[in-house]
Order: structure tokens, then C-alpha cells, then sequence
């Protein structure tokens, strides 16, 4: 009862015949939006070689289940959610993106401790005016492929969104009010007399922060590790990628993508749909 999930902007025909005759699959059953489910696999091997030639995504599902079976998705918000790292952006709005998306780039590579990367890079918007996060928002945060679709996707399923992020209040907020998001946890700015004191209020959302939302509305839900769906990119999403029973990395560091049951490299968040359809 095993399938191979087969996705990619563009699924060409003759691929898709390879990399059935390699798995040994009995039928092909075309699942629309360029993704294909190949029924009862026998073999993996020559799969990932074949598919990162030719562009594209592969997810061996040993167990048939149902996006219903599930009741808790769990995402990273910068690079995963959204396109961009907050922090790196709004460095830019004081000329120093490129210093600070060198740090981000570390700490999402697991070479540098998060918590001293995030207070680095938060004391270098010192003196920003708060406003500028409203503009941020409206004129570079962008919803990653396939995100709304994601989303609307689960809801119909009946599972509770939870977001999880090292990036900052002022816009999971927006974003939790836009897409009807259950739940929610990140950092918050200090900010004084309109401008941003360089500093952080409270604990700082870290890998091990984010792994505790996630155990907290697992319990919540009364939920168990298989119910669980994780989606995240970077190092300090390993922790809470670790307690679901689906992870995926999304265009993932290496670190992450070692680690995850399935990778994404070529599709959109959207993706996640076609493995359970």
C-alpha cells in the first residue's frame, strides 16, 4: 500500500516513466497540479538521483493516510511561511542587511548559538522608528508559493495551525489575523518612544521555545506525535521538527534537510497537500 509522491513545476512524461520503472510502481494516478502518486513502490534506489536531474520533488510515503488523519500543522514563519527573513530586511532600512544576513545565515546553519545571533542582530535596529515594521510589512513581506493554499487545504481538514518564529510580533500578528492561524509564538521588540531599543522583551523564541508551543498545543488537542505535520528551513527548527510525526524541509539548509522525512525543494508549501491527498 506504499506510495511515491512525485511533484515539480513541471512533470514531464518521460520522467515520470523512469522513475516508475526504477521504483518498480504498479500505477501511476495523476493527482493534478503537476503532482503524481505512484502506487506500491518496490524500490527507492536511483529515485533522488533521478528526480534532482530532472527537477523534481519525491516523497516515499510508507503508510497511506489522509490530510484528516492529521490535526496539527506546525510552521517556521522567515523563509518558510514568508519569503524573507524579517531581521535581515529591516536591517536593510539602516544600511546594514548584508552584516546581519551574514549572522542569519550562520544561525540558520546551526555554526553560531541563536540566542547571542538574535540580540546581535535585533542591537543593530536601534533607534529604527517602530513605523518601520508597518512598512516592511506592506512592501516586502511576501506569502511563500502555495502558502494560502496550504493553509485553506488544513483548515478544511481540521487541523489547528500553529505558527512558530524566531522573527517578531509585529508581523505575526498581521499574519495570524490574514490567515485565521490558531496559534502563535515569537519574539517581541522593545520599543521606546516610538523607536526600537536595539533589545528584546521576554524569553527569546528559540529552537527550544518553539519545540514547547508545539508540545503545548499538541496537548491541547490532545494530539499525538502521528498527528502532527512540522514544515520549517533552518537549524533552530530541528528541535520542533523532531516532534512530529511528518517533517518537512522547506528549501532547507543541508542540516535540516538531513533530518527531514521529506524535502522540498522545488515546489510550493502547497506540496505538503498532495502527500496525503
Amino acid at each position: 500500500m506504499a506510495y511515491l509522491v512525485i511533484q515539480g513545476e513541471d512533470v514531464e512524461t518521460p520522467d515520470l516513466k523512469e522513475i516508475a520503472k526504477l521504483s518498480g510502481a504498479s500505477r501511476i494516478e495523476n493527482l493534478g497540479r503537476n503532482a503524481f502518486r505512484l502506487h506500491d513502490y518496490k524500490r527507492q534506489d536511483g529515485v533522488a538521483e533521478h528526480c534532482a536531474q530532472a527537477g523534481l520533488d519525491f516523497a516515499f510515503v510508507p503508510v497511506p493516510r489522509k490530510l484528516s488523519d492529521f490535526r496539527l500543522l506546525v510552521m517556521d514563519m522567515d523563509s518558510t511561511l514568508i519569503t524573507i527573513e524579517t531581521i535581515d530586511e529591516l536591517a536593510d532600512l539602516v544600511g546594514r542587511k548584508s552584516e546581519v544576513a551574514a549572522v542569519t545565515a550562520q544561525a540558520m546553519r546551526g555554526e553560531i548559538e541563536y540566542d547571542e545571533s538574535l540580540r546581535r542582530r535585533v542591537a543593530v535596529l536601534k533607534g529604527l522608528p517602530e513605523t518601520a515594521l508597518e512598512q516592511l510589512y506592506t512592501e516586502r513581506v511576501r506569502l511563500s508559493p502555495g502558502a494560502e493554499r496550504l493553509i485553506e487545504g488544513v483548515k478544511r481538514a481540521g487541523l489547528k495551525i500553529l505558527l512558530v518564529s524566531g522573527g517578531f510580533t509585529h508581523v505575526t500578528d498581521k499574519l495570524e489575523a490574514r490567515l485565521g492561524l490558531d496559534y502563535v509564538r515569537a519574539n517581541t521588540l522593545r520599543v521606546d518612544n516610538g523607536a526600537f531599543t536595539g533589545e528584546l522583551i521576554g524569553r527569546i523564541v528559540n529552537a527550544d521555545a518553539k519545540r514547547e508551543a508545539l508540545l503545548s498545543a499538541r496537548d491541547e488537542l490532545r494530539a499525538t506525535k502521528d498527528q502532527i505535520i512540522a514544515i520549517g528551513d533552518g537549524a533552530n527548527d530541528l528541535k520542533f521538527m523532531g516532534e512530529a510525526g511528518v517533517s518537512i524541509a522547506y528549501h532547507a539548509k543541508p542540516v535540516v534537510r538531513g533530518k527531514a522525512n521529506y524535502c522540498f525543494d522545488h515546489i510550493g508549501l502547497d506540496g505538503a497537500l498532495s502527500l496525503y491527498a
